[in-house]
């Protein structure tokens, strides 16, 4: 089967959730047998010169706007028309602001695949017209996707309770690779870092992240003897940024920016204790990663976070700024160094193969 594939940035090297599923579930599954073409966003590809390929996948680069809630939408629609061009066999659209174009792939008797990654209208920094778009997105993968992959429980009720769609949607779950421990520490080194003498945040410098918050309890945790690093970048210049970063260097905070490879594997691996702080997830990769190298990990209890079945004392009450700093007390000084996790059903390569397996009923 050709398979385009749109609604992301791009990979590698393009942070964010929806980034990091797409490179790890398309080289698997080129290796099965099927050619996956990948639409990037060319002002988010950071090679020079831009790649044609990555380990399988091949790479078609369109313009889009760099406007924050349009940009998503405009790029789908041109990777739609990209795609009836190429003869795609099926198109997989990810995310409900792409699912957008839907009616135009639909018109063009395209066979539509579409990952719900989340209610992604329920993040803070959009406005009254982006969560139409995005809402509006939803409304279009529901009525006209021939399948629906969910990454959660979470997105498999709001399918049904909203739109009454329960045939042709998959649960598959968002995947992590696990890594052995890193033994290194010359990152850590570089950013003046001590092996299980920090806390570490990871992730985009958006609202919803709700990074000033666990900068807020770290600064009255008042515990000098840890460091808090939060590993990321905003993909847009904004105000939340800017007050992010200022506020992060004020309190000695550890801004590293965006972070990947072996560098990432370092924090991971030695981090005292990982913090997802979030207001909203679809099912979050960052904490999934955390898990993989078997740090305690503190994370709010929203829905998306709940569904991943993590003990009670792993949770703090949602924007409860004293319950985070308890949680974080009580998991710093609860004697253990590690925790073990059961990540058995977040494997890629079954993700892959359950993802060719939803293909197949096109």
């Amino acid at each position: 089967m050709r398979i385009v594939v749109t609604g992301l940035r791009g990979f590698p090297n393009v942070q964010g959730g929806i980034e990091t599923h797409c490179e790890e579930l398309y080289p698997r599954i080129v290796n099965l047998g099927h050619e996956v073409i990948v639409v990037r966003r060319s002002g988010f590809v950071k090679e020079n010169p831009p790649l044609q390929e990555y380990k399988g996948v091949k790479f078609k680069d369109i313009a889009s706007p760099l406007i924050s809630g349009l940009e998503a939408a405009i790029h789908t629609l041109k990777a739609i028309i990209y795609a009836k061009k190429v003869h795609a066999d099926i198109v997989h659209i990810h995310a409900i602001g792409p699912a957008i174009a839907i009616p135009l792939a639909k018109v063009l008797n395209l066979k539509v695949v579409m990952t719900h990654h989340g209610p992604d209208y329920d993040r803070e920094k959009w406005g009254f017209f982006a969560r139409f778009i995005l809402k509006l997105g939803e409304l279009f993968a529901a009525l006209w996707a021939n399948q629906i992959i969910a990454i959660s429980t979470v997105i498999t009720t709001i399918l049904e309770k909203k739109y009454h769609r329960k045939k042709n949607v998959h649960l598959i779950y968002n995947g992590i690779t696990t890594f052995p421990k890193s033994t290194s520490i010359s990152y850590l080194n570089e950013l003046g870092l001590q092996s299980d003498k920090y806390i570490l945040g990871v992730g985009r410098f958006v609202e919803e992240k709700r990074f000033d918050k666990l900068i807020e309890a770290y600064i009255k945790l008042n515990r000098p003897e840890y460091k808090l690093v939060i590993a990321g970048d905003a993909d847009y210049h904004s105000a939340y940024c800017c007050y992010l970063k200022d506020f992060a260097l004020e309190n000695q905070v550890i801004l590293p920016g965006i972070v990947k490879g072996e560098k990432l594997k370092q924090l991971y691996s030695n981090a005292a204790l990982f913090v997802l702080p979030s207001s909203h997830e679809g099912l979050p990769i960052t904490l999934l990663e955390a898990m993989s190298f078997q740090r305690k990990v503190l994370a709010s209890d929203i829905p998306a976070n709940k569904a991943i079945g993590l003990p009670n004392a792993n949770y703090f009450q949602t924007n409860n700024l004293q319950d985070m700093i308890l949680q974080i007390q009580t998991l710093l000084d609860n004697g253990q160094e590690c925790q073990e996790y059961d990540l058995s059903k977040y494997d890629w390569d079954v993700i892959a193969k359950q993802t060719v397996e939803v293909y197949k009923k096109l």
